[in-house]
């Protein structure tokens, strides 16, 4: 049965074919008594028109009981998944009251909320909202989740406020130039030194390190592996800055213990068998009560003066004695806390603080920016002294920790592909004799077969130096000119620099045995000069220029020994120890940034 301005949706709607099951007969029969027959509506069309608004009118008071049946139940019967109301609620079945005609308006208005996809519209619209406003959530069960609302985070879907803060580091190299680098707030000293050197383009030998730095105050030190850069920068003065270098003798104590902690330096609660690995135990054990105690100059504050004292180090603190060597609770004296400070090293000690040596150190509070007058500063009498200070506060403030940022470097170097490029700096271990004689290269396992191979190629170069000579070849890669100048391309060669400059830089990188550089001779404008770290004591030998057969050569040990260039000379000494102390294993280097 088709009504005339009833909509589609209506018919099929469940109350309202209850409604029509619920009527009686003659409500149903439009052949029924108050409607003619059909074949008379037929004949007569004016009175179709007025029945058919008599049928419209009883149409919307159905629709009128019908509204307010759905309204009183919207509060009690749930939906189905299709929008309609669940039809377990009985339902009152009456005589309908006939409604006194309205306006057309009106009717249209009270039939809107009869729509059976209204509630399915609003959903689909809510959830269109939803999905373009308001950010997504990560579903805590995604095997639940379907095809079309995967758990995946999307871009932008976090807040404002939990997404990662960034922040620009100025740093700086050794050479005065600088880089800014934007990084995370959770960032590391470690994470940065290996973005920078990336993008230096550097060999990552796990020597490189951040120093902060504190040009006026004299101070400077190294950061630790596990260190926030933006929580120390928060720290740190507008003059204060970050240097990019290298460090050799930073995790020097891990690899070479028994060079530490004289015996008379040390005292243990325990007894201690003196090994190198009761040694480290008894450092990184938080167990353990290892005193470092020794004669210091300390400086009053507020003071120009330094006195020399008994001076004791423990996990509680820096203690000076008031009498003697005395360690009783009753004469020692807290110098300094280890919580809430870092140790530094004096750059310019004599001159700034007028320290009675060169080997000064210093124990600055955090919240301490520019007033050097809340500074404790100490004074060794050489350098290996102030060395095992350092490290001893370093080793009771971070301990097991400390070893771990030692450990993470080498743990990462045995998990690489052995077909990944090895990223280490150049030692015995790394150099070998090759043999490129045949389609592939080969290692050469005999030393005598090694040795002739180097005495038959320094005899090729040779050959080929002469036969050039003769020609008279005047190009810029003559061989008598490249060799006094093929050095200068390589990083362990710094050029004109001062003895004093040398060792600066050389204390700088750590004091370790086998760190070298080269550099221009200031007495003798055709020589150079080796300058080498043996056992914290920096030594000089001077490389002389030597003729023979009308060429030039370089030695270190007054001819016995020549090389037609200082890059020769260099990857000797790195392989055998000759007249030098040890041999050459780390060499100082300055990277522009």
């Amino acid at each position: 049965m088709a009504l005339a301005g009833c909509p589609d949706s209506f018919l099929h709607h469940p109350y309202y074919q209850d409604k029509v099951e619920q009527t009686p007969r003659s409500q149903q029969d439009p052949a029924g008594p108050g409607l003619p027959a059909q074949s008379d509506r037929l004949t007569h069309h004016q009175e179709d028109d007025v029945d058919l608004e008599a049928l419209v009118n009883d149409m919307n008071a159905s629709l009128e009981s019908l509204y307010s049946a759905c309204s009183m139940q919207s509060d009690t019967v749930p939906l189905l998944q299709n929008g309609q109301h669940a039809r377990s609620q009985p339902r009152a079945s009456g005589p309908r009251s006939v409604q006194p005609q309205v306006s057309p308006r009106q009717r249209v208005q009270r039939s809107q909320p009869v729509h059976i996809l209204a509630v399915r519209r609003l959903q689909e619209e809510d959830q269109q909202f939803r999905t373009s406003s308001l950010p997504a959530i990560p579903n805590p069960f995604p095997e639940l989740c379907g095809p079309g609302s995967p758990p995946v985070l999307t871009p932008g879907s976090l807040p404002p406020s939990q997404a990662a803060a960034k922040q620009d580091v100025k740093v700086f190299s050794e050479d005065g130039t600088s880089k800014v680098v934007e990084i995370l707030a959770d960032m590391t000293a470690r994470d940065l030194c290996q973005l920078l050197v990336y993008k230096s383009h550097c060999v990552d030998d796990n020597s490189w390190t951040l120093v902060e730095h504190h040009p006026h105050l004299g101070l400077e030190r190294c950061l630790e592996d596990h260190e926030l850069v933006v929580q120390v920068e928060s720290t740190m003065a507008s003059e204060s800055k970050f240097l990019f270098r290298k460090n050799y003798a930073k995790y020097e104590f891990f690899k070479n213990p028994m060079n530490f902690f004289p015996e008379q330096m040390v005292t243990w609660c325990q007894q201690s068998n003196g090994s190198q690995s009761q040694l480290l135990q008894n450092f990184l054990n938080s167990s353990s009560c290892p005193e470092i105690q020794g004669f210091l100059h300390v400086k009053e504050l507020g003071k120009k003066s330094w006195k020399k004292l008994y001076v004791c180090l423990r996990r509680s603190g820096l203690y000076c004695s008031t009498k003697g060597t005395s360690k009783e609770p009753r004469h020692l004296q807290l110098l300094a806390d280890l919580e809430d400070s870092n140790i530094f090293s004096l750059i310019a000690g004599r001159k700034q603080y007028s320290a009675p040596t060169d080997h000064g150190l210093c124990i600055k509070p955090n919240k301490v920016r520019n007033e050097a007058k809340e500074l404790r500063l100490l004074c060794a009498e050489d350098e290996q002294t102030r060395t095992c200070w350092m490290t001893a506060f370093r080793l009771l403030k971070y301990g097991m920790l400390l070893y771990q940022n030692y450990r993470i470097p080498q743990q990462r170097k045995a998990l690489l592909s052995p077909f990944s490029t090895p990223v280490r700096s150049v030692s015995e271990n790394s150099l070998v004799a090759m043999d490129f004689s045949g389609q592939t290269g080969r290692v050469i396992e005999n030393p005598a077969e090694a040795q002739s191979a180097a005495l038959e190629e320094g005899h090729a170069w040779r050959k080929r130096s002469t036969r050039m000579n003769i020609l008279g070849s005047q190009s810029p890669l003559h061989p008598s000119t490249l060799s006094t100048v093929i050095h200068r391309t390589q990083h362990w060669f710094h050029g004109r620099i001062s003895r004093e400059e040398s060792h600066r830089i050389i204390k700088q990188q750590g004091l370790v045995d086998g760190l070298f550089l080269l550099r221009d001779s200031q007495s003798n404008p055709k020589a150079f000069v080796l300058t080498l770290c043996h056992h914290q004591k920096i030594k000089n030998f001077q490389i002389l220029p030597c003729e023979d057969d009308g060429q030039t050569f370089f030695s270190l040990d007054d001819g016995n020994t020549k090389f037609s260039d200082l890059i020769q000379l260099v990857d000797f000494y790195q392989l055998n120890k000759g007249v030098l102390p040890c041999k050459l294993k780390h060499h100082c280097i300055r990277v522009a940034l």
